[in-house]
Parts: structure tokens; C-alpha cells; sequence
């Protein structure tokens, strides 16, 4: 596997079935994925030296008329806990993030029919408004290209819209009642057309999900070159149909993280919280996999366990805004520290 690996990080590609091949062997061998990991590390210290992105992401509404089978936000959950913020509620998140040093706010929400252009827009105006040298980032899923185009002419830096599954079938399995793959797609070249830094990704270890699927999801990756990645276990909630799934596994998982290192060397890749969720050192592993991302929450408390798309999903501690002391000590002791800019990606 070394020279598969050595080959990986010098050209940043292989052909499927080596990196099948690689991706196997990494999430069964230590020694490979230690090499890999090592790999991957340097990579992602050669770009960015050996700063970590903080992002504060802030979780505008837990409506979505999506039915996802795997997330806890389904219009179909009718124990889900729903919320909406308001622009007020939102805009003082974003000033007690600034107060502690975010220079990037994440707008996250489910598909939500009251988040209209009109709506977002005058809340993406006014965040830049306060602050002009801050990035804004949205997650708010599949929109037209119109809505697109508006939300970055307001003010909007970088929109995540992970791809969720590259292979057509697996994508349809656990969206059935969504828009298909084609459409998902769609939307991603719409957002590179309206000039935002994408981000695309998908879940490990989903029900359906083989070592080939994660393949096609890597290789549709190496060709979209997407400026951002979001990679994270599968973990189940227990109010949805794949409720009774077992989680993804953390060594798949980080074997993944480290392959899209290779394959994207300088693309913003996030260590996610469901890593955090799945293993109490998940971040820190992420990080030690090429990751150079994190995303404490800057939600209000009273909603954050209301954002539940998967269960116990950690929104404390370290993986809170609150928690950024910690969060200095911990990545001081593998060698790293936050980075406070605004870390946009570099087209090297």
C-alpha cells in the first residue's frame, strides 16, 4: 500500500480501483492509515501551516419539508423539537461571535419555506453591513439558481451542499421522495456559476454504502474540485427510519478524510461534529487526518439539542463558541492553534 499512498500524495489522484484498493486496506490496517494520516497531515501542513479555521455556525431553524431518511429534521418526525430564529436572535449571534474572534458565520438550517430570498437576503445584507471583512457561509439546501445568484450578491461567501451520495442509486435510497441526484448536482454547478466557494461531502458508513460508493464520492470530488469538503460518520436517530442502523466507524471515516486531503490539497476541510458525536477525541483525529477546520456552535443555547439531525449530537465544551480557551489548550497539544482569519480558500 505504500506506493499507493506515495502515489496518491505526489499527483493527487489514483484510478478507482487503486484507491478502492487503498481505502480498504486503510480502514482495516493501522500501519496503512497511520502512513496515510502522516500523509495527509504534511499535506495539509504545507498549505496552511499549522493553524486551525474556526467557524461559528449558527442554526437558523430546524423546519425542513425535506424526508431524508437519515436525519432527525424530516417533516416526518413529529418528535422532533422545532424552532425558528429570528433575524434579532440571529444577528446577536453574529455579535457575540465577532466579540470572541469568528471571522466566519455559518447560517445553517433544514429547508425551510419561510427562509425566502427577501428574508435571507436582508439578514446576509445586514451581517455585512456590521461586519465587511467577515465571511458568511450558508447551508440552507437545494435553492434555484436565481435564489443563488441573489444570496451572493447580497453579501454570501460560501454555500455547503453536501452531495450526500455520488452514486445514483444509494443517493435515491435514502432520499426517495427528494429530487434525485441529477438535480443535487444541479444546484452545486449553479453555486460554482454564481461564484461562491462550494463545499461538497457526504456521510460514511450510511446503510447501502460501500467501499466503491465512497470511491465514486471521492472521484466526483477530484473532478468538481469543490473549494470546500465535509466528511462525517453516519450516526443514526433513532426517530427516523435508519434509526436502528449502526453508526459509521471512526478509522473509515478518517481514512476518507485523509484520502480527500490528498486528492484536494487545499480545500477547506471541516474535522465535523459528528465526529465529535462518535468518538470523545473524533475533532482531534479529524484534525490528525488532514482536516483544518471547526465549527463551534454560536447558536442560542435554549436550541442547540433542538437541532437534532442525528442523536447526542455534541454541541458543548469544545464544540461550543464558549469553548474556545479549551479548544486553544486542546489543539496546542498536538502541535496546532486556532486560526482567527477569516481563512478563505487559496487557489494555489
Amino acid at each position: 500500500m505504500r506506493e499507493l499512498v506515495e502515489q496518491l500524495a505526489s499527483h493527487h489522484t489514483l484510478d478507482a480501483s487503486a484507491m478502492e484498493q487503498l481505502l480498504e486496506q486503510a480502514a482495516h490496517n493501522a500501519d496503512t492509515l497511520n502512513e496515510l494520516r502522516n500523509k495527509a497531515i504534511r499535506t495539509a501542513q504545507e498549505q496552511f501551516g499549522c493553524g486551525i479555521y474556526i467557524r461559528g455556525l449558527i442554526e437558523l431553524s430546524s423546519y425542513c419539508h425535506c424526508n431524508c431518511l437519515y436525519c432527525g429534521l424530516r417533516r416526518s418526525n413529529d418528535h422532533a423539537e422545532r424552532y425558528r430564529l429570528t433575524q434579532e436572535e440571529v444577528l446577536a449571534c453574529c455579535d457575540e461571535g465577532y466579540r470572541m474572534g469568528f471571522r466566519t458565520f455559518v447560517l445553517q438550517a433544514g429547508e425551510d419555506a419561510t427562509h425566502t430570498d427577501e428574508w435571507l437576503t436582508a439578514l446576509i445584507t445586514e451581517i455585512r453591513s456590521r461586519y465587511p471583512e467577515a465571511a458568511i457561509t450558508l447551508s440552507l439546501g437545494e435553492r434555484s439558481e436565481a435564489s443563488y445568484q441573489k444570496l451572493k450578491e447580497a453579501g454570501a461567501d460560501r454555500y455547503l451542499l453536501r452531495h450526500e451520495a455520488a452514486n445514483e442509486t444509494l443517493y435515491a435510497s435514502l432520499h426517495p421522495h427528494g429530487r434525485g441526484l441529477n438535480h443535487r448536482l444541479t444546484c452545486a454547478e449553479a453555486l460554482q456559476r454564481a461564484g461562491f466557494q462550494v463545499g461538497l461531502g457526504m456521510m460514511v458508513g450510511v446503510k447501502g454504502q460501500t467501499i466503491g460508493h465512497l470511491v465514486e464520492d471521492l472521484k466526483l470530488m477530484e473532478r468538481m474540485r469543490p473549494e470546500m469538503v465535509g466528511i462525517g460518520p453516519f450516526i443514526p436517530h433513532p426517530a427516523t427510519p435508519l434509526g436502528g442502523e449502526p453508526a459509521g466507524t471512526l478509522n473509515l471515516t478518517l481514512a476518507t478524510i485523509a484520502i480527500a486531503r490528498l486528492l484536494l490539497p487545499n480545500a477547506l476541510i471541516p474535522a465535523t461534529t459528528a465526529l465529535a458525536t462518535l468518538h470523545p477525541q473524533g475533532r482531534i483525529e479529524g484534525i490528525l487526518s488532514g482536516a483544518n477546520v471547526v465549527m463551534p456552535n454560536l447558536s442560542p443555547s435554549d436550541v442547540r439539542t433542538k437541532y437534532a439531525i442525528y442523536a447526542n449530537k455534541a454541541s458543548w465544551g469544545t464544540e461550543a463558541a464558549e469553548g474556545l480557551a479549551a479548544l486553544e489548550t486542546e489543539l496546542h497539544n498536538i502541535g496546532y492553534h486556532i486560526d482567527y482569519t477569516r481563512g478563505d480558500y487559496k487557489n494555489r
